[in-house]
């Protein structure tokens, strides 16, 4: 029987059939693409690489970017989180209406986004002629770029832990309660450890998405070279310039420091998977 089983057709081709596939369409759409952006780098000496991803324009611009990102994907795992647990476990007029708000980041050109956040948080705006009083800078500053990819990158936070709070039965929670566990304790030894490999699927789903953001922040950000840049703007820039090679070697220093972040956030949300599944 169980041989059988294994032989009967499933709706997806076999094994080989899809494997071969994947990775062709993997080559296409992914490897091939990177494989020409490390060509065009390598057109380049090493020396002239380094001047070129060393200079201090270029180390402002990584600063910015990755400190940036790093601090949107944080808020937006803290925020996150608790939007997608209002949604999950309450039940109030209008809900729809915020559930498909959340969405909206992803549906907004990102230009867009970038005029409207510019025209709020602006010496003038709704919010920023009362901030600029209080010396707080919410545009045309680095609290401005973080401002911007913090919109961005909410809905990945919120929509990947979302179905995981869905999934979970809150009889766990009530009979944690009725075991004597006051609510710090029932979330962190019983919600927490549910939630953490989903948060982590959506901070690396948000970092990544911020550090490569270039329309949303070209108009908040004030593009101000060592203070207000960004790296895609600065390869823009070079783009501009007919500088290709360059272009490729500061594009390929963000392609790595993403992939090992992402590959050590993969490595802890493993870890994390594998600690609770033991617990």
């Amino acid at each position: 029987m169980s041989r059988a089983a294994r032989r009967s057709p499933g709706v997806l081709p076999g094994f080989g059939l899809s494997t071969g596939f994947t990775v062709l369409y993997l080559c296409l759409v992914v490897l091939v693409p990177l494989s020409t952006l490390a060509l065009r780098s390598s057109a380049l000496s090493w020396a002239d690489a380094l001047r070129i991803v060393a200079s201090p324009r270029a180390l402002a611009s990584y600063r910015l970017s990755f400190g940036a990102s790093l601090a949107a994907a944080a808020v937006n795992v803290l925020f996150g989180v608790l939007v997608a647990w209002v949604l999950a476990r309450y039940r109030f007029p209008g809900r729809s209406l915020v559930d498909a708000i959340v969405d909206l980041p992803f549906a907004l050109p990102t230009a867009v986004s970038g005029i409207a956040l510019t025209a709020v948080y602006s010496r003038n705006g709704w919010l920023g002629r009362w901030l600029e009083p209080l010396g707080i800078h919410g545009a045309f500053s680095p609290l401005g770029v973080t401002i911007a990819l913090t919109f961005i990158g909410l809905p990945f936070v919120i929509r990947t832990v979302q179905p995981v709070l869905e999934d979970l039965d809150p009889e766990v929670e009530e009979a944690a309660a009725v075991l004597g566990a006051g609510r710090w304790q029932t979330f962190r030894r019983v919600l927490l450890p549910a939630i953490v490999p989903a948060a982590l699927t959506g901070f690396a789903l948000s970092f990544a998405r911020a550090l490569g953001e270039y329309g949303s922040v070209v108009f908040i950000s004030g593009n101000m070279p060592l203070r207000t840049e960004i790296a895609p703007l600065l390869i823009m820039t070079r783009l501009e310039q007919y500088d290709y090679a360059g272009a490729a070697a500061i594009a390929m220093v963000l392609l790595a420091a993403s992939f090992v972040l992402l590959l050590a956030i993969n490595r802890l949300q493993a870890w994390t998977r594998t600690r609770t599944g033991q617990a």
